[in-house]
């Protein structure tokens, strides 16, 4: 979450069917964390959808899309400009029909169904990192925790708050320590468990375009998977982009942010409980869940940002930095610093950034130095 970083773009139109089906829960690919259409902005950049723009020195081409559940915008520069965008959009697409839980003949969906089964490589390969982030972060990354976000109804919009019994009914299924990967083979030790691959699948996309970028040779791009943010090089006149990070407040709009961060050739990815949520007798539900409780964090975090040179690790992180709570988050990215940077914002709306990118983040309110 995938991060919520958005361009300055018109959204794309679609027609009433599929809006019906989004706002029914219909649309493949729910994601468990950052979810909403934006969590940043990308700021100095235009383009039309699809657009192509020649120049003295570079071609730029851009297409716009709805695919995981959100809306996405790719764009290159270079004379391969088009193709490479539109093989990356047909790529997309096809990851999409392989992990969305909300597909029933994607492999998420038949492992789910069928209590494991054979999968591909690009399914092995998430599920193993997925295994990798469970152990390094103490459990805090899960993808088990599925069965309670069902119930909870998150990926169907039929929100709910389960019973105490019913969470302790579910909490068994829950734990990657009990799913095994051989090869390209998953299994679970319990019957009924399941799994969704949404809080990384964006990341694995946005670096999948990134290397048909690069088979294209291309030197300059753009992905925006609805907030997943990947740059490819800097900006064709060789500065940084700018990417605005969202003010993370229900009530703000898509244009409100708190500091802009100036990045190149990097991931940034944003986890919030601010995206999606429902409210039921006065409490706030977020929809990013702790596989400990089986019920949605009450992290004291509004908003966690990652900064990284992966896709794949920068949405990881930034779903188990928000799991995890202010002090714990501190002290993981502590232990790692050599492998990420971040952008935290407390519920007291204290803004944190990491040393590594203090010096490239700019803000109106009081930023605190993260060393």
């Amino acid at each position: 979450m995938t991060s919520f970083l958005s361009f300055f773009y018109k959204k794309p139109s679609f027609c009433k069917q599929q809006k019906k089906d989004v706002k029914a829960g219909k649309h493949p690919f729910q994601k468990i964390v950052s979810v909403a259409l934006t969590s940043a902005m990308i700021l100095g950049f235009s383009g039309c959808s699809p657009s192509k723009e020649a120049s003295s020195s570079t071609e730029e081409y851009t297409t716009q899309l709805f695919a995981m559940d959100t809306y996405m915008s790719l764009t290159a520069y270079g004379k391969n400009a088009e193709a490479a965008v539109e093989e990356a959009a047909a790529e997309i697409t096809r990851l999409e029909q392989i992990f969305s839980t909300n597909i029933e003949t994607s492999e998420i969906a038949q492992i789910n169904a069928n209590g494991g089964g054979e999968v591909s490589e690009d399914t092995a390969y998430l599920i193993e990192k997925s295994l990798e982030y469970y152990e390094e972060t103490k459990g805090a990354y899960d993808i088990t925790v599925y069965p309670l976000v069902y119930e909870w109804g998150f990926t169907t919009q039929n929100y709910q708050v389960p019973s105490q019994d019913r969470i302790s009914e579910l909490l068994p299924l829950v734990g990657s320590d009990k799913m095994h990967l051989e090869g390209t083979t998953v299994s679970f030790d319990q019957e009924g468990m399941m799994i969704d691959l949404g809080t990384i699948a964006k990341g694995y996309a946005s670096q999948k375009v990134a290397d048909i970028f690069a088979s294209y040779e291309i030197s300059y791009g753009l992905i925006n998977l609805g907030g997943n943010v990947q740059l490819v090089g800097t900006k064709p006149d060789g500065s940084d982009w700018k990417v605005a990070i969202q003010k993370p407040d229900k009530d703000a709009s898509d244009s409100e942010y708190v500091g802009v961060l100036s990045a190149s050739d990097c991931a940034v990815t944003t986890a919030g409980g601010y995206e999606r949520y429902f409210e039921e007798d006065g409490t706030v539900y977020r929809h990013i869940f702790d596989p400990s409780t089986g019920c949605p964090t009450k992290s004291s975090l509004k908003s966690v940002s990652v900064v990284t040179k992966n896709g794949v690790d920068a949405d990881g992180y930034d779903t188990a930095l928000f799991v995890m709570d202010f002090d714990e988050a501190v002290a993981f990215w502590q232990e790692h610093k050599d492998l990420f940077d971040v952008i935290l914002i407390t519920e007291d709306d204290t803004i944190y950034v990491s040393e590594g990118i203090a010096d490239d983040f700019t803000s109106d309110y009081t930023v605190k130095i993260l060393k």
